[in-house]
């Protein structure tokens, strides 16, 4: 003899056949296995006792007078609250259309009659911890979009105190930015190296805060959809070469080189955010790659696409960083790149893909990196 289950958690099973033998016999072996048996004559009073208190697990006759188990199957599932409940249908009709139909209605089993009561019993064993898990699993998965509505609702409040305390930030890095330029002009003449050295010192790092506050403002416009687009012809190629030359005397003993492998290629697209994110590209591979080694921009076409593309001679990036770098605040767990900002290659991903592009990297670990973007060919 198997165990009962527990009277306090007994699983409540409604039986519904319009034959009282049936009902009788299975309503006195399930009590006897420790069941919240429920027997009921007709499909009617089915209905009114699963709504008034769904049970676990439907026991259902097909042939019966006034309304056959097919339709209090068909309306159990059309009803939210009941469609859950597991059926199994219990009948005499054994053809195969019989069982599916039964199977098409939402039916879980189907037991022919005559049957054996182990079978019936094991079936609704069976179906019952079907149940519980899948209540188990709704519950863990309601758990776990609550946990990810509550950090969506924290990362919103969160980004707007940053955006908040940056915007407030940028005026006085613009003013400082710019008495460190009148400084320099008024009275440079009346300092020695060092001091003028110093002046550059802190007009570099005021430049580069400034930097850092528009670049994650403008990353929190594109997020919202809210940075304009200039869009214009350009010409990729020539877009590349000013920005790489602006990066000739930054490159120091790296050698930087710029290849086009195709004829004049125009896109359609806004030419200052295009050379931000080409300049990004390359102060990146410039900042992973020690002296002595290549910088390589290689302008070409790909089927429809334009595309550029910055190879470095650097460490590498590992494979499972490689979409993690173009998350924002993402990092490489890199002790030459954990002093990056994570809003560069951020900036890049949002920018293309409002231009209708694509962007990714190629790297292994020891090999260098290559990071491209590809744009629609107007």
């Amino acid at each position: 003899m198997q165990p009962s289950p527990s009277p306090v958690t007994a699983p409540s099973i409604l039986i519904v056949d319009d034959t009282p033998e049936n009902l009788q016999l299975l309503n006195g072996m399930l009590k006897g296995r420790g069941y919240k048996a429920r027997p009921v004559p007709s499909g009617e009073m089915a209905l009114r006792a699963a709504k008034s208190d769904p049970p676990d697990l439907i026991l259902l006759d097909i042939n019966m007078p006034e309304m056959n188990g097919y339709e209090v199957c068909r309306r159990l599932k059309g009803d939210p609250a009941l469609a859950a409940i597991p059926v199994i249908f219990i009948s005499a009709l054994n053809e195969t259309m019989d069982k599916v139909k039964a199977f098409g209605l939402g039916g879980v089993d189907y037991i022919t009659k005559p049957f054996q009561f182990e079978g019936v019993h094991a079936r609704v064993e069976t179906h019952l911890k079907l149940r519980q898990l899948q209540k188990e699993l709704e519950h863990q998965n309601q758990q776990l979009k609550e946990s990810y509505d509550r950090l969506r609702e924290l990362e919103t409040l969160r980004d707007n105190l940053v955006h908040l305390v940056v915007h407030d930030l940028r005026s006085p890095l613009a003013m400082m930015a710019g008495y460190v330029d009148l400084i320099k002009v008024k009275i440079a003449a009346k300092l020695n190296a060092s001091e003028v050295g110093y002046i550059d010192v802190v007009g570099k790092h005021t430049a580069k805060l400034l930097d850092m506050v528009t670049t994650l403002l403008d990353v929190s416009r594109m997020e919202a959809g809210q940075m304009p687009l200039n869009r214009q012809a350009c010409d990729l190629a020539g877009v590349a070469k000013e920005v790489t030359d602006s990066f000739s005397v930054l490159a120091g003993r790296r050698q930087l080189s710029i290849e086009s492998l195709s004829g004049p290629l125009s896109v359609h697209a806004d030419k200052d955010v295009l050379q931000r994110v080409i300049a990004n590209l390359v102060g990146n591979a410039i900042k992973f790659t020690p002296d002595g080694g290549q910088i390589r921009v290689t302008i070409g076409r790909k089927d429809s696409m334009a595309r550029v593309a910055v190879t470095d001679s650097g460490p590498g990036i590992p494979a499972e960083y490689h979409a993690k770098v173009f998350e924002k605040f993402g990092q490489v767990d890199k002790q030459a790149r954990r002093h990056s900002t994570g809003l560069g290659l951020t900036f890049c991903k949002l920018a293309v893909q409002a231009h209708g592009g694509e962007i990714g990297v190629e790297s292994e670990v020891g090999k260098g990196s290559t990071f491209w973007f590809a744009l629609p060919l107007r």
